[in-house]
């Protein structure tokens, strides 16, 4: 089964232009080798407010069963991302986040400084990824292949949870 996929990258200095967006292309190009169908890809700036309206639109419009973010999990005042991704979602997806965090601090000790957050709205799965394109790529590796199960019990389709990998 094909899934589709939305990256939203969240930075302020890559919305005006200032830096290149290094995480959002690696994501995407992920997504793809894993079989997902890309269906939007935005910069957006770390504002509460439009990071909200971002997400109630793919995911309200069904535009994509996925949507990753990049940016905006970390400690600085305009680090907003977890919040926003909390105010939209209908229900949470708590081990998602802890097995990022988990993978991560098998590599550095400032993973216990990420403020990811994973949940659904409607039938889509948000999951917040930070905005290092290092960071990005080890958290992304760390929950795909786990990923198309979830979503394929998420869409409602029978999903094979007898035959599960371990």
């Amino acid at each position: 089964m094909i899934f589709r996929a939305a990256v939203l990258t969240i930075s302020d200095r890559s919305s005006r232009g200032e830096r290149p967006d290094g995480s959002g292309p690696i994501l995407v190009e992920m997504l793809r080798s894993a079989g997902y169908d890309i269906t939007h890809i935005a910069i957006i700036p770390d504002e509460r407010p439009e990071i909200e309206d971002a997400l109630k639109a793919i995911a309200d419009e069904r535009a994509a069963d996925l949507i990753l973010t990049t940016g905006g999990t970390g400690f600085s005042p305009r680090d907003v991302t977890p919040e926003a991704t909390l105010a939209v979602c209908d229900r949470l997806a708590p081990g998602i986040p802890e097995a990022m965090r988990y993978a991560s601090l098998q590599i550095t000790s400032r993973a216990m400084l990420s403020r990811s957050q994973a949940g659904l709205r409607k039938q889509t799965l948000i999951v917040n990824l930070p905005g290092s394109p290092k960071a990005a790529k080890e958290n992304l590796n760390a929950i795909l292949p786990a990923l198309s199960h979830g979503l394929e019990m998420l869409s409602g389709r029978p999903a094979d949870c007898v035959n599960e990998q371990r």
